[in-house]
């Protein structure tokens, strides 16, 4: 069949998809996104999978896709981070028989994705976007999509969603807000950088950002123009957000169990979904929390779960006619959307939110740890957080990280690798010998005899063809 493309694609393919689930590191797994769809989702996303390990690992390929054919999730859009052309269609070769659609990350502001070189960090990197999205629409079966964060100014906003439409792109998720706008930091995105990308391309556009309800949604399409709404953190705390419903936290956790028993994933994804799910009971009943994070198998976890129902069951009896506490709109066995303190909130006088270290480190109260330091603390109560303790290493020349004791480079063992194999030297710290094993390999060559060419046999004398044909015969 012909590749559809643009809005053709979209209402087809996509089945005019408006209620989207996004991309989430190991949170958008197969269990999650069926839940998801049996409560409103229409189109959702797997996880951002690394090109580069994608191409190389097959058990990665297994454990994140292949293992995952699923008829009833579909329409499924698979997204990669890539930060190279070839590599990044060699990976989407793979896995276009899997899904409907190819998506390119241009959106993670993580540090991780700084430090890996792609998400969000490569969208000043116009030629090279073009070449990958140009060679994907070129190779692949199925059409190519982009997911992008905005820049603080509308009109290199605009530009930069044009030249992606022009490279191939054929449908545009535009997360509102800047790759500085993160954690604490995020604040609200801006609807009105979707909406000039929605006006200035001719492909359908997905919106991100500041959707926390069914009402949210409604107002997003109404006021961006957009043909479709993405969910990532309100999704997280009700996944039932885009039927407009609000069920007892319970109902959604067991039923999520269900679908793990059916579908398996690892139970880090399920501890962590059922901390956003759980969220704001485990505010009340903190005891919990810890039994929760130390759950080591899905019955365990399964019994936290059952363990916070009965207390929230215990709460509604005893708060009949009264008000939810906390600013909440719901009470907090309701599915309800977690609101993100904004950048200047939660901090005194109003002044810029301060770093759990920060708070640490004030004089008045210098035991303060962190509740993470405080769970190390608990599994390891010889365990010190005092600086000054910290054994202290020398650093690599080149990333920072600590060196190699023994490196003759003075670097950590990926800079010096990387120096070894480019200068074909040894470094017997790391127990690298490219240099030795070169020589090793000209050394073999050298000593390996050259086999001599026989003779072209001429028209006549020793070697001819008819002399060889007579002694033959004779």
């Amino acid at each position: 069949m012909p590749k559809l493309q643009g809005f053709e694609f979209w209402s087809c393919t996509l089945r005019g998809a408006r209620h989207v689930v996004a991309p989430m590191v190991d949170q958008s797994e197969l269990a999650w996104r069926l839940l998801s769809r049996r409560h409103g989702a229409q189109l959702c996303y797997t996880p951002m999978l690394h090109a580069q390990v994608f191409v190389r690992d097959a058990n990665y390929r297994k454990e994140n896709l292949y293992c995952e054919v699923c008829p009833e999730d579909r329409p499924l859009i698979v997204q990669f981070c890539a930060n190279d052309p070839e590599v990044f269609v060699q990976a989407a070769l793979l896995a276009q028989d899997y899904c409907d659609a190819i998506d390119l990350n241009l959106g993670c502001p993580q540090m991780i994705a700084k430090r890996g070189h792609y998400g969000a960090f490569l969208q000043e990197e116009w030629d090279l976007l073009q070449r990958m999205i140009t060679l994907a629409h070129e190779k692949l079966s199925v059409p190519v999509t982009c997911k992008i964060r905005v820049f603080p100014e509308i009109d290199k906003t605009v530009r930069y969603a044009q030249m992606l439409e022009r490279a191939g792109c054929q449908l545009l998720t535009v997360h509102g807000r800047t790759k500085e706008q993160k954690g604490p930091q995020a604040g609200p995105a801006s609807w009105e950088h979707i909406r000039a990308v929605r006006k200035a391309v001719s492909i359908p556009v997905f919106a991100n950002g500041n959707i926390q309800c069914l009402r949210d949604v409604e107002r997003c399409l109404q006021d961006t123009g957009v043909q479709g709404v993405m969910s990532a953190e309100g999704n997280l705390h009700n996944p039932a957000l885009f039927e407009g419903s609000s069920p007892a936290v319970w109902e959604l956790a067991e039923e999520y169990l269900d679908l793990v028993r059916q579908h398996p994933c690892p139970l880090s994804y399920v501890r962590a979904h059922l901390f956003k799910l759980w969220h704001h009971t485990l505010q009340v009943h903190q005891h919990l929390r810890e039994d929760l994070a130390k759950a080591k198998t899905l019955e365990d976890t399964a019994a936290v779960s059952q363990a916070l129902r009965l207390q929230c069951q215990e709460d509604m009896s005893r708060q009949e006619g009264e008000k939810p506490s906390g600013g909440l709109p719901f009470f907090h066995w309701i599915c309800q959307p977690y609101v993100r303190p904004g950048p200047q909130e939660g901090s005194k006088e109003n002044s810029p939110a301060r770093s759990k270290r920060a708070l640490e480190e004030e004089g008045d109260h210098p035991e303060v740890l962190s509740k993470n330091k405080q769970k190390k603390k608990l599994r390891n109560p010889n365990k010190t957080f005092d600086p000054s303790l910290k054994p202290k290493y020398a650093k690599c020349d080149q990333c920072g990280n600590p060196k190699g004791n023994r490196c003759v480079f003075n670097l950590c063992r990926g800079c010096c690798k990387k120096r070894a194999f480019r200068e074909s030297a040894d470094c017997p710290g790391h127990g690298l010998l490219f240099k030795t094993k070169l020589e090793k390999s000209q050394a073999w060559k050298g000593d390996q005899p050259r086999l001599q060419e026989p003779p072209l046999p001429g028209p006549s004398g020793p070697g001819s063809l008819p002399e060889v044909l007579g002694s033959a015969v004779a």
